[in-house]
């Protein structure tokens, strides 16, 4: 009787290449060495439109119903730019959301970063 092999094609692949499929596949949230987990935050593209700056606070607003750090007032009102204020509530729905890479798609318009966006009183989680 012939034994059947499980074949795993994926293995031939140079390890920097099967650490980035890895944390693509993750989620998003890389584990270190050590154990810790290295944090991701998800900002607006600064090459995006102000239609898409926009349609993006709206669905990000929509979802975790609270824009206050936003709004006039709030830590996160300076500097009053639409790609500011996208930056932070993307990311709120980003972080709310798992940290999954698909939660900073946007439709093309959100990239994940690994250097902390937060500035003066404005602090991202």
């Amino acid at each position: 009787m012939a034994k059947k092999v499980l074949s795993l094609p994926f293995l031939h692949l140079p390890l920097p290449l099967l650490l980035l499929l890895f944390f693509f596949a993750s989620g998003g949230i890389l584990k270190l060495a050590n154990g810790q987990e290295m944090k991701t935050w998800c900002v607006a593209k600064p090459s995006s439109s102000e239609a898409e700056l926009a349609a993006n606070i709206d669905f990000a607003c929509n979802q975790i119903q609270n824009c206050n750090i936003i709004q006039e007032g709030g830590p996160c009102y300076y500097p009053n730019t639409a790609i500011n204020h996208a930056s932070v509530v993307m990311n709120l729905y980003y972080q709310l959301n798992g940290r999954n890479n698909w939660n900073c798609d946007f439709r093309a318009s959100g990239l994940t970063t690994q250097s902390d966006p937060s500035y003066g009183g404005c602090q991202y989680a």
